[in-house]
């Protein structure tokens, strides 16, 4: 893996983390989270005028990944709805790689050498040790639950936007089209939610749609890098390597949303330092 993609993918983990964040510092998780990727809307239009769509062969895989991205956005704020974010982010984002890795030869056909295996271990067993620290408060078993589920369904769309892509012939143009409709259902599910609820629901996006406006240009911003990297290096070893956001996530928990890091929460970080390493030696 070269190091401008690293550099890359590294930038991006910073941003995956930003927009995480926003939605665990805020009130009310669903419709943070809804809000958010509603307005990639508005972030995708631009893009999508300049670059187009993206060719025939990738839409089975963008529409694949539009229903498996509202099973995501439940898990995501149902998991921050009953745990930290140094929490249940680790774990959600710790164990998809290893399911990515364990998937990529017979579904993309990527065979992985073993030193990009330790790399990818290390990394999920670093972010994992930093999600199941006992410093971390709240409801703990929803929370792993929603966070474990969570981990199953981030393989799943790994894998299908990592063939997506390679498909599109153009990474900025298929993410840009997956933007335009990805976080419409789950908003349009939040929004029937609460249709009783109907004045707080305005007052409440009214007050956060600026915040929610700069976390959809950094969930953009994200994925966007990763699905650029899949096109340059191995699907599994990019999910792997965007996941180093555990420790901009623990970074931003313990500045800003108070949360303790303690002596197990350093483990799991020099854990995943190791990891980066090994990917990029790979």
């Amino acid at each position: 893996m070269s190091a401008a993609v690293v550099l890359a993918v590294l930038a991006g983990a910073l941003l995956h983390a930003a927009w995480n964040a926003l939605i665990r510092g805020g009130h009310d998780k669903a419709l943070d989270t809804g809000l958010i990727h509603a307005l990639g809307l508005v972030v995708a239009l631009p893009v999508v005028a300049v670059t187009g769509l993206p060719r025939a062969e990738a839409w089975p895989w963008l529409v694949a990944s539009w229903v498996i991205h509202v099973g995501y956005y439940i898990a995501l704020a149902g998991a921050y709805r009953h745990g930290e974010l140094g929490l249940t982010y680790p774990v959600m984002r710790g164990l998809a790689p290893l399911l990515v890795a364990g998937a990529s030869a017979p579904l993309i056909g990527e065979a992985i050498a073993p030193q990009a295996w330790a790399g990818i271990a290390a990394v999920c067993l670093g972010v994992v040790v930093v999600g199941l620290s006992p410093a971390a408060a709240g409801h703990r078993g929803k929370a792993l639950r929603y966070a474990l589920a969570n981990a199953g369904i981030i393989a799943l769309y790994t894998v299908v936007d990592g063939r997506g892509v390679r498909a599109s012939g153009d990474a900025l143009s298929y993410v840009a089209t997956l933007f335009l409709f990805d976080g419409a259902p789950y908003f349009a599910l939040v929004l029937w939610q609460r249709r009783h609820e109907a004045a707080q629901v305005r007052a409440y996006l009214a007050g956060r749609w600026k915040l929610a406006l700069l976390g959809a240009l950094a969930s953009f911003g994200s994925y966007g890098i990763a699905l650029w990297a899949m096109t340059r290096a191995p699907v599994a070893s990019v999910a792997a390597l965007r996941e180093t956001s555990v420790l901009f996530a623990a970074l931003i928990g313990t500045l800003w949303l108070k949360e303790r890091f303690g002596a197990q929460r350093a483990l799991g970080t020099l854990l995943v330092v190791a990891g980066v390493v090994a990917l990029r030696l790979a």
